[in-house]
């Protein structure tokens, strides 16, 4: 892989189905596996990384393989770094990194990264949590920390991409949270 900053997503109608296009997917390109599960409602989600070319290919590939079950694809290029961390729930937020705490929700897995995408490169913020459709009815969340004029400038950024595709559920900043705000999330 050349450049891995491009992620794929496929929402899917069939569980079934949904292993076999992330089986058709991972063998078409060499792309990484970020995630692939049941979701709310009886619905599988297969996300991928990789080069833009390679996730291009292995979207293409189960899109050819969903077989009338297709609910979403989305080919997302050029994804902050910030993003796969906070994907895999890997981000060490440390105390003195708890400040403001600001909150995007969507209506799919896909608009959230973009979403988060667009918040990350727009303030200095810490991007800590993007929640991807389990156990929030395929929804999306994610969260971020920051002094509150960043916050408030990524989750306004974040949100209008949201929004522009009409999938912004909420937008949230809460400027001084309790601490307790950070020690539990989905």
């Amino acid at each position: 892989m050349n450049s891995i900053d491009t992620i794929g997503l496929m929402e899917l109608t069939s569980i079934g189905i949904g292993y076999q296009v992330q089986d058709v997917m991972l063998k078409a390109a060499n792309v990484q596996l970020l995630l692939a599960r049941t979701i709310c409602s009886g619905k599988y989600l297969v996300v991928v990384s990789g080069d833009t070319a390679a996730v291009t290919a292995s979207v293409n590939a189960g899109v050819e393989q969903s077989t009338g079950a297709l609910i979403e694809q989305r080919v997302i290029s050029g994804v902050h770094p910030a993003i796969f961390p906070a994907i895999y729930n890997a981000v060490d937020l440390k105390p003195e990194e708890q400040e403001a705490l600001g909150i995007i929700e969507t209506f799919s897995a896909s608009s959230i990264i973009d979403a988060a995408d667009a918040a990350v490169k727009s303030a200095q913020i810490t991007l800590f949590r993007v929640h991807l459709a389990m156990a929030v009815g395929g929804k999306g969340f994610l969260l971020l920390t920051g002094d509150v004029a960043s916050v408030e400038a990524a989750v306004a950024v974040g949100s209008k991409a949201a929004s522009d595709e009409g999938m912004l559920v909420s937008r949230i900043v809460i400027p001084a949270p309790s601490r307790q705000l950070f020690g539990e999330f989905i």
